[in-house]
């Protein structure tokens, strides 16, 4: 890597808290930045810390309706003053997904101008690589809540990038879920290429990112939607992946990279199916990284995402990541250092991993090496490139 990275992040990133028993934790954020910091990848000397601005009304907007930024505030407002938490069904709020909790507003405002301002210095030039592991927060919609999710800060992002000039995006989604809310704010929006790799909606929250899901009349073949049959592990994740987003995002040639890195897809989460080890989600980082580098002149803002299992993956597989914005990859036998694992012990009685590893190479065999019909994971894959590859250009044979 050539060039400053940034790493937009403050402590106030972790009052996005819908309360105890939530999956979505904000101890999981806390344990990210302090394994990080006691890796020494918080040091490197072309990554940056960078404060984060709070987002504007007119930001919002850029995604949700001045209604629901309304109803999202009154709602806010009522549960500092109203314990009984009251709910907003119409808006998606109070639910169990999306409980209403005081300063929720402020706290969703802030995540959002975090994605906004990595977003702002990539564009500008001040970072090549701007981060925000707080953000990707994937699936508002925009007048309503869903899957933990407030406000979308990566299709806002996005949307800023539009505005002050951008004219090719490509948005890379890895989650286990489906980035459903990003691919409905540009669904018929031809300078934006929105790319997730799910888990099926036949088995999995929300229900939606099949193949046939493709854009609109405006935008044929933006939408691109990978399910991966439950079960998936690194090699065949690895083999869809790279029979999809290189040609794609080579073909798009997008000035901008934005990507979404929910490690919920790993084996341990407890909220979905698929088998993936830190090791291989360390290899969709490097993969997305070398993209940006070959497409966007290292142009590249990346987001956090989902992850349930706050001890055992999601500090390891953002630790990673940063290291990897950072310009220096991490060891994956690194040891995880003794102090953290003793703070996780004394902080939340588990025992945590002592190295930055699963102990997996994520090996996988190359889309040329032929299609095996017989594999349900190849048919999904070829399902997408038959729907998506034709109005790219590409040969979506076997």
């Amino acid at each position: 890597m050539t060039g400053a990275a940034s790493v937009v992040f403050d402590d106030e990133l972790t009052r996005y808290d819908f309360g105890p028993g939530h999956p979505l934790a904000p101890v999981r954020i806390e344990l990210t930045m302090r394994l990080a910091r006691e890796l020494g990848v918080l040091d490197l000397p072309e990554l940056e810390m960078v404060a984060v601005p709070t987002a504007a009304d007119d930001e919002l907007e850029l995604v949700h309706s001045a209604a629901y930024i309304r109803a999202v505030r009154a709602a806010s407002e009522r549960a500092a003053s109203d314990s009984s938490g009251r709910r907003d069904l119409a808006n998606g709020l109070g639910t169990a997904d999306n409980p209403i909790f005081p300063g929720m507003h402020e706290a969703c405002a802030h995540v959002v101008g975090a994605s906004v301002e990595a977003a702002r210095r990539v564009w500008t030039g001040e970072a090549l690589h701007g981060v925000n592991i707080a953000g990707g927060l994937h699936h508002a919609m925009s007048d309503y809540a869903s899957g933990f999710c407030i406000y979308n800060d990566p299709a806002i992002a996005i949307a800023w990038l539009l505005r002050h000039g951008a004219s090719r995006i490509a948005y890379v989604d890895v989650d286990v879920h489906h980035g459903d809310g990003v691919q409905a704010a540009f669904y018929n929006d031809p300078r934006v290429l929105t790319v997730s790799l799910h888990e099926s909606p036949l088995t999995l929250f929300p229900g939606t990112g099949d193949p046939t899901e493709t854009g609109g009349p405006q935008a044929p073949g933006c939408s691109v939607n990978v399910c991966l049959p439950p079960g998936t592990a690194d090699a065949g994740w690895l083999r869809a992946f790279h029979a999809t987003v290189p040609p794609l995002l080579r073909e798009f040639q997008p000035e901008v990279l934005v990507s979404q890195h929910g490690c919920d897809s790993h084996f341990l989460d407890p909220l979905a199916h698929l088998d993936l080890s830190v090791d291989g989600q360390r290899a969709a980082q490097l993969a997305l990284h070398d993209l940006a580098h070959e497409l966007c002149g290292g142009r590249w803002v990346a987001t956090g995402g989902g992850g349930y299992a706050v001890v055992d993956v999601v500090p390891r597989a953002w630790s990673h990541l940063l290291a990897v914005v950072g310009g220096r990859p991490l060891r994956p036998e690194t040891e995880v250092p003794i102090s953290w694992r003793q703070y996780v012990a004394r902080s939340t009685g588990r025992t945590a991993p002592a190295v930055m590893s699963d102990g997996l190479e994520p090996r996988y065999q190359d889309w040329e090496s032929g299609y095996d019909p017989g594999s349900a994971l190849d048919r999904c894959i070829q399902q997408c490139r038959r729907a998506v590859f034709p109005h790219h250009g590409l040969d979506a044979t076997y």
